[in-house]
């Protein structure tokens, strides 16, 4: 009885803090009572088994309830997008999050300590990427490309905007006949195998997860791509060589704030007289480098993606510039990967049955909310993505094109 009483208080508490909004959200006791947040059918039920539940709906943020959600401690239904949306509505209505991002960034200046070994930092990655290949081939485009895709029109299909988001890149770094090119973070082959069959470059793709490194190598001995492309189950900083070109797309997300430098000083080192590099990733719109709002930052740092850490823009040009290389060029697509995103959430829940028979209830329901919850962060402005083309410093001006127009030739 006391538990209902607060749930009420609650209920009366959230309505008088957001008048204007409509919440299309039912909270369905262990008792049977229901309780609607608007006149409007409810998108999204919130079902609570049992009295110690509700402490996750009294002091709501993005963090309690994803981890409630995940750990089983309540049920929730609805589309993920619905979902996301109706959470952070219940954060921003005064949960211990709040708006004030600085217990967020509190998080992150600790996790600015972290320890980014190559030890650490293998872990971390195969704990995200090594799900299993069949998880990710039930969401992703058939091309297996798990970043940001490129929209040029707005209504192509994922498959057709990644192969253009690969195309996008390799114009951008020029690539030509013959030269050689580093892909750090190669995931499943797809840049290397277009920069091989397409560009005609001799790639050497290197990633830390074994699934990637074993079905890369699959697609490119059936490509007949064996004696242009290496796949390497490596750490960029065990990397030797010179290359003409380098890319790297959602890797540097991986690295740490603190380690950014260094990052960029391995890549200008590895990077040929005259070369060009790309880095694409994503960064947190967030000058101080702070966790995003209401606790999603938290979130995926416990469930996502263990070790990972978002920067500034101004922080990545700095760390590039100390790290001895030249930005050239940066392009906003955060537009891009709110879509791509979307997209993805829509092929998750499509293929639900079946992605249910690949994981674990706990790891789907985290994959459920977190893919929706980064189209809701881009689409909000609270994370982007930017692409930065980039030489050595001190390069021949002769060397720096006259416009952008080769990219788009």
């Amino acid at each position: 009885m006391f538990d209902q009483i607060k749930l009420s208080a609650w209920q009366a508490g959230l309505r008088g803090k957001l008048p204007q909004l409509s919440l299309p959200l039912r909270v369905e006791l262990w008792n049977g009572e229901r309780i609607d947040l608007s006149p409007d059918p409810p998108r999204v039920t919130i079902r609570i088994p049992g009295p110690a539940a509700l402490r996750y709906l009294r002091s709501p943020s993005l963090y309690s309830l994803g981890r409630a959600y995940v750990e089983g401690a309540i049920e929730v239904m609805g589309r993920a997008a619905d979902i996301i949306a109706i959470g952070n509505a219940l954060a921003a209505s005064g949960g211990v999050s709040g708006p004030d991002t600085r217990g967020g960034r509190l998080a992150d200046a600790l996790g600015l300590r972290k320890h980014h070994t190559r030890e650490s930092d293998r872990d971390a990655i195969r704990y995200h990427y090594d799900v299993s290949n069949e998880f990710y081939a039930a969401w992703l485009d058939p091309g297996m490309v798990y970043s940001c895709a490129y929209f040029e029109g707005g209504d192509e299909d994922l498959a057709t905007a990644q192969v253009k988001k690969i195309d996008h890149i390799l114009r951008k770094i020029d690539l030509r006949p013959g030269q050689t090119l580093l892909d750090i973070g190669c995931g499943w082959g797809a840049l290397a195998l277009r920069a091989a069959e397409k560009f005609g470059a001799r790639c050497v793709g290197i990633t830390l997860s074994e699934n990637q490194a074993a079905l890369a190598r699959e697609r490119v001995a059936k490509a007949g791509l064996q004696d242009r492309i290496e796949i390497r189950l490596q750490d960029y900083r065990d990397v030797d060589g010179r290359f003409e070109r380098i890319t790297s797309v959602g890797m540097f997300e991986h690295v740490g704030v603190q380690h950014l430098k260094d990052y960029f000083a391995r890549v200008a080192d590895l990077l040929a007289p005259g070369g060009v590099a790309m880095n694409h990733g994503i960064t947190t719109t967030d000058v101080d480098n702070g966790a995003t709002p209401y606790g999603g930052g938290q979130f995926i740092d416990e469930y996502v993606f263990p070790q990972g850490e978002l920067a500034h823009l101004a922080t990545v040009v700095r760390a590039m510039q100390e790290g001895g290389l030249e930005v050239r060029d940066v392009e906003n697509l955060r537009r891009h990967y709110a879509h791509t995103c979307a997209l993805w959430t829509d092929n998750f829940e499509s293929n639900a049955a079946h992605i249910r028979t690949l994981t674990d209830p706990k790891r789907f329901r985290i994959w459920h909310v977190y893919l929706a919850g980064c189209a809701y962060a881009f689409a909000h402005d609270r994370i982007s993505l930017y692409q930065i083309v980039c030489g050595k410093t001190g390069s021949d001006v002769a060397q720096l094109p006259w416009s952008r127009r080769y990219m788009y030739a």
